[in-house]
């Protein structure tokens, strides 16, 4: 039977659930990346998929250093309404920001309340505890130039997260 090993290209679908054991990421799409090439999938799933099989289903706890991070409280801030423009006068709206270098970076209207508006920087399951659930679909030989690139060179993939 086929394992995960170093440099062996992995598909894997995946769903994550919250503290409340609700699915709150589902990727039924596979996602191809080439086991231990900085592939850019979390370092933790990688870790936990190593040594599986073929159509073996892991469950995996990721802390949240290991996941989404810990939340920063300095990219929480709160502003009058009236000094926000009306098209992201909602919770749930999204707002582009951008710093004197040129990043940017998306923040999120997550409260309207007394005429304040909260913006929020950090992802929405930073600072929790999650589960991801994966599901190994197809293990093979990675090439040279994937082992490079550290994802598939087909398109059958979708995007690591």
């Amino acid at each position: 039977m086929v394992t995960v090993v170093r440099h062996k290209l992995v598909y894997i679908t995946y769903s994550i659930l919250d503290q409340r054991g609700m699915v709150v990421e589902q990727h039924d799409v596979p996602v191809g990346y080439v086991q231990g090439a900085n592939s850019g999938i979390l370092p933790a799933i990688e870790s936990a998929v190593a040594g599986h099989t073929l159509g073996e289903r892991i469950e995996i706890k990721l802390m949240p250093e290991d996941g989404y991070g810990v939340r920063d409280e300095s990219l929480v801030f709160v502003d009058d309404i009236e000094n926000v423009p009306p098209e992201f006068r909602r919770v749930g709206a999204e707002v582009m920001f951008e710093n004197a270098s040129g990043e940017t970076k998306v923040f999120y209207v997550t409260a309207i309340e007394n005429g304040q508006l909260t913006l929020d920087g950090n992802p929405s399951l930073a600072g929790q505890t999650v589960t991801c659930l994966v599901n190994i679909i197809d293990i093979r030989d990675a090439t040279p130039e994937e082992i490079q690139n550290g994802r598939p060179l087909d398109v059958k993939t979708g995007t690591v997260h």
